[in-house]
């Protein structure tokens, strides 16, 4: 058994809402979600804490003072603790497209404002010390290809305004990279928004899942990795793609989701299609978890960064009867506790 304690590992709550509702499954109360959390077991080792979704019927992104204390104080009596936050920033939860016109934008930067708040109120409560606030563009890469340069200026500008709300609050921000929000579907148009946003609490975000679609240029034909005619079982083709990926993106990444994906898109309720999360024991997973997640949190060379202080597990979209099942968080556990180690440190402190 590995003794290393950092990174922490975390377990995501918005897989009880990303792809639920009338359009699909019931959603999965955050009750519920934190009780799956708390009993996953494996030889004894816990999952650390929690990332949160800020939006109702989990956090209401309007959520008061009074209901910030109630929330830290519920996730730390399980001996959890809270790292990063999504910001609701899409039309239909607040929000508007960081693309869009001015009411559209002071939504978004509304959502922002409101997540950075709750992100400092938190830390505030001693519940969460390290961790950021997880965003997107809000919008679909059809409207965004109807001009990518102009749409590509428009959201770096949206991002910039952002990032200076997030400054206020002593919070950093982490664009998500999928491959379903316009200019940041491919992993050349991330590294350009990036660059062309140019602050310094911005980074990425990077997810096992989204990230496997990069090299297959889903979305993006042009910036595709890998061969049109790549074979899953040529493993030195897929690590040479993943070394060409990470090159691009690792000194950006602030944020890290380990994940599986089975080379395919998949989307529930409302949400459009991007990288498929598989279960961590799924057969036809495509990537060997501990090992790939090595090109994210090792430079190089090989040797460990130690930028990123927590892991989190995204099963965005498993179903119900998946996500109510003991044995697959056990399962996820375990395989997080892999990558800890094989890619982690032991640390005295946070």
């Amino acid at each position: 058994m590995s003794t290393n304690n950092f990174p922490k590992l975390h377990n995501a709550m918005w897989p009880g809402l990303v792809g639920k509702g009338p359009d699909s499954e019931p959603v999965i109360d955050l009750d519920t979600m934190l009780e799956m959390t708390v009993k996953a077991d494996v030889d004894g080792q816990k999952f650390d804490g929690v990332d949160l979704f800020l939006c109702a019927p989990h956090v209401d992104i309007d959520s008061s003072a009074d209901d910030i204390k109630a929330l830290a104080d519920k996730i730390g009596s399980k001996g959890l603790a809270v790292g990063s936050l999504v910001a609701p920033v899409w039309g239909p939860a607040g929000g508007g497209s960081a693309m869009g016109g001015a009411d559209e934008v002071s939504s978004y930067l509304t959502q922002v404002r409101k997540a950075c708040k709750i992100g400092e109120a938190l830390r505030e409560t001693g519940v969460r010390s390290y961790g950021v606030i997880r965003i997107d563009s809000a919008e679909g890469t059809e409207a965004w290809s109807a001009d990518p340069m102009g749409n590509q200026k428009k959201i770096a500008s949206t991002f910039k305004e952002a990032c200076r709300i997030a400054a206020g609050s002593g919070e950093k921000l982490a664009a998500e990279g999928e491959v379903c929000w316009g200019g940041m579907h491919g992993w050349k148009s991330m590294v350009q928004l990036l660059e062309m946003v140019d602050e310094p609490n911005i980074g990425f975000q990077a997810d096992m899942a989204h990230t496997l679609l990069y090299l297959l240029g889903v979305n993006a034909p042009e910036q595709r990795i890998l061969a049109d005619d790549f074979d899953w079982s040529d493993t030195e083709a897929l690590q040479a793609g993943l070394r060409t990926l990470t090159a691009a993106l690792r000194s950006w990444t602030i944020d890290f989701h380990v994940a599986q994906n089975d080379g395919t898109v998949h989307g529930s309720g409302s949400h459009d299609k991007t990288g498929r999360h598989c279960q961590a024991v799924d057969p036809n997973g495509k990537l060997d978890i501990a090992r790939d997640a090595g090109h994210w949190l090792r430079d190089e060379n090989g040797e460990l960064t130690k930028k990123i202080r927590h892991l989190c597990w995204d099963g965005c979209m498993f179903s119900n009867e998946v996500m109510l099942k003991q044995q697959t968080w056990n399962d996820i556990l375990a395989a997080m506790l892999s990558v800890r180690a094989a890619h982690g440190w032991i640390c005295q402190k946070i």
